[in-house]
């Protein structure tokens, strides 16, 4: 079996919902990281055997395969063939999955997979009506992520003031690392028009570093009356516009091309789970992800769980047994956003561009998805 690494990574400002991308078209988003990783690493359009591109919502202006428009949008030609994919929550980082695969299937050589969501213009959950009657037959209840989140926390027995603990320490962690300058290497600043004007997006809108508990405790919640819930805007993931994507190629491609390659994949998961808790996931994942790779918890340095809601990650840690301490330490969702298809290559990049400052050796990836899935990827440094 081949080996797939990856050899760059990186990804755009992560807009705020009506923020500075509004006027930006999701095509023209999406193409963003494209071109930046041929800048970076000095590729031909042709090199490239095909684009995967995760997207949650693909109808309106991000219908007929931004996979494939986003390449010829970033000036490629007609050259680069590309695909769309809907994992709802885990697209992004189902497309590396999927293009890790294909490479170690002897398949390809050459891929780029991330992923695009601008949530401003394409609204969540306008693609579609929910399940049919059918649905009913296996399952009684129809929930929301929202309300899933809120009996996990029940589940595991968490505290608001637990989660909103974790919320603030998510902005504080993502206020750090953006001082210190870690996101340098792995966001590409995006050149676009806003109302008419030309503007520079160089960094995340959404998060609020000066989030603190008192804050946080003021907050109505969002899901359920006051005394009975737990999660509000402030310990939830926020609605952003975004892209990402990332170079997977063959050892010997690398080679070839004179890249130098960031990581390499390891073993990637997916799982389904109960539809109607529906963001418990990441625990299966993570624990079938390891098994796969005959590795423990103790055998991974890093780890991003994707923070949909607070809870995902306090239920995930009490599973798993991991350290909050190694777990999105450059911030996660509740502070930068979660820009649906996208969010898992930015974890994916996130995690690569971290070994590479620390030195460490291996990292893991997991993520909620809705109606009940979960995805994961284990990463080596090279």
């Amino acid at each position: 079996m081949n080996s797939a690494v990856i050899v760059d990574a990186v990804r755009t400002p992560f807009g705020k919902r009506d923020g500075s991308f509004r006027d930006t078209h999701p095509q023209d988003l999406a193409a963003e990281p494209l071109e930046a990783l041929r800048e970076r690493n000095g590729f031909e359009p042709a090199t490239i055997e095909d684009v995967i591109y995760g997207c949650v919502t693909p109808i309106d202006e991000q219908g007929l395969n931004i996979g494939r428009l986003a390449p010829m949008v970033a000036g490629w030609g007609d050259i680069v063939p590309g695909v769309q994919l809907n994992r709802m929550c885990g697209s992004g980082q189902q497309a590396a999955n999927f293009a890790a695969a294909n490479v170690m299937a002897g398949q390809h050589d050459v891929l780029i997979a991330g992923g695009v969501e601008h949530m401003t213009r394409v609204p969540m959950g306008s693609d579609g009506d929910g399940p049919s009657e059918t649905y009913f037959e296996y399952f009684d209840e129809l929930t929301t992520q929202g309300e899933g989140a809120e009996r996990i926390a029940e589940e595991y027995d968490l505290t608001r003031t637990e989660l909103d603990e974790l919320a603030v320490d998510s902005q504080r962690r993502w206020k750090e690392a953006w001082d210190e300058g870690r996101y340098d290497d792995q966001i590409t600043p995006v050149e676009t028009e806003l109302d008419g004007k030309e503007v520079i997006v160089e960094q995340d809108e959404h998060p609020r570093p000066s989030t603190d508990m008192e804050t946080l405790s003021e907050l109505p919640l969002s899901f359920r009356e006051e005394g009975e819930g737990f999660h509000h805007p402030g310990n939830s993931s926020g609605i952003v516009d975004g892209s990402a994507a990332l170079l997977i190629t063959s050892e010997e491609a690398a080679e070839a091309h004179g890249w130098e390659p960031m990581a390499r994949i390891v073993r990637t998961e997916v799982v389904g789970v109960d539809p109607v808790t529906m963001l418990t996931g990441p625990i299966p994942a993570t624990e079938g992800v390891l098994e796969k790779a005959d590795m423990t918890i103790d055998d991974i340095d890093l780890f991003e769980v994707n923070e949909a809601f607070a809870s995902v990650v306090g239920a995930w840690l009490e599973e798993t047994g991991a350290s909050w301490e190694d777990v999105n330490v450059n911030g996660g969702a509740i502070a930068h956003g979660h820009p649906l298809g996208a969010t898992g290559a930015a974890l994916l990049t996130k995690l690569v561009h971290e070994l590479e400052r620390t030195g460490q050796d291996t990292a893991l990836s997991t993520m909620c998805i809705g109606y009940g899935q979960g995805v994961a990827t284990i990463l080596e440094r090279v």
